[in-house]
């Protein structure tokens, strides 16, 4: 078990200095305008990059994998987006926010880092596929549902151009197509490019995950909406649950690669959650707190996934 402290603790110690440090200098929202643009365009980019990059071509090939872990991602959303609106009685709007917080994991700050210190370089390629997949999925299903809204006042031709838009100039699916690429065609680049590369890509996960922590504290937790009761068991028992059973279910998958998996199905809502609620205006707030109590509560639930993987104490395969 201390294996699994010592390998969490520096994530979450993280996220919790950029919450402190945020706290105490009372820095305005906007000082974090750069850090951000440095993170999602340059460090992340760089470190998806690299991975890839040196990969064999055939492990990209794992189309049941990708499919898999898209399809329960979705089922989670659905669940999530049923319950708020169907039961709870919210609006598409809500509904669909709240769907993306019980469906939309930190793949992108916590994932990369966390997976590749917990299961080394061989979690890379299952990383980025997954997450290039499943921010597709949700970069699809929030205009398209928004839409719905009749608040959206988009016609279909502008819709689709907008989804288009979204996934191919993100600067993470970007990089991964080139990381690919490189890969395909052994693409040896100048050790000065190369050394750049490399430096960009170690300054990834410290600084994702401390922005995470100062934007956490940037926004307060003025109330607990009730919904959190039932999002946050979902996106941190339930989804995680789900998906190892159907991997194991399937089979023939690389142990790494179920592990890896379940771990980032694990980790607490994305931070994009509430970029989205703030962009729409639905459910803004309530994202907010949403994304700090699956933070904290994820300490102990992705912890126990990886102490029950590491310690062989769950098998990778349930139905060999």
């Amino acid at each position: 078990m201390l294996e699994i402290i010592t390998l969490v603790l520096p994530f979450f110690g993280l996220i919790l200095l950029g919450y402190v440090v945020a706290k105490f200098t009372h820095q305005p929202d906007g000082a974090m305008g750069w850090l951000n643009v440095f993170i999602i365009y340059v460090s992340l980019p760089a470190l998806f990059y690299k991975l890839l990059s040196t990969t064999p071509v055939e492990e990209f090939k794992r189309a049941d994998f990708l499919a898999t872990t898209t399809y329960v991602a979705f089922i989670i959303f659905a669940l999530v987006f049923a319950i708020g609106y169907f039961i709870r009685r919210n609006n598409i709007g809500h509904s669909t926010i709240q769907g993306l917080a019980g469906a939309y994991g930190n793949i992108g700050y916590m994932g990369p880092g966390m997976a590749l210190l917990a299961f080394g370089e061989a979690a890379a390629v299952p990383v980025a596929l997954i997450f290039c997949v499943e921010n597709i999925l949700h970069f699809t299903m929030a205009p398209l549902m928004m839409a719905l809204t009749g608040k959206e006042k988009t016609n279909v031709g502008a819709l689709v151009l907008k989804v288009v838009k979204n996934i191919a100039f993100h600067p993470f699916i970007i990089a991964t197509f080139f990381g690919v690429m490189a890969a395909i065609f052994a693409v040896d680049l100048p050790d000065a490019a190369d050394n750049t590369i490399n430096i960009l890509a170690q300054a990834a996960a410290p600084c994702a995950l401390f922005a995470m922590g100062v934007t956490l504290a940037l926004r307060p937790l003025n109330r607990i909406p009730f919904e959190i009761s039932y999002i946050v068991p979902i996106k941190l028992l339930l989804f995680p649950a789900l998906m190892y059973l159907s991997l194991s279910w399937l089979g023939n998958f690389d142990p790494i690669w179920v592990q890896v998996a379940v771990l980032l199905a694990s980790l607490p809502t994305a931070t994009n959650v509430f970029v989205i609620g703030q962009q729409y205006g639905y459910w803004v707030e309530r994202a907010s707190a949403c994304i700090l109590i699956s933070t904290i509560f994820s300490v102990v639930t992705t912890s126990t996934w990886l102490w029950l993987f590491k310690t062989g104490t769950l098998p990778i395969d349930m139905f060999p």
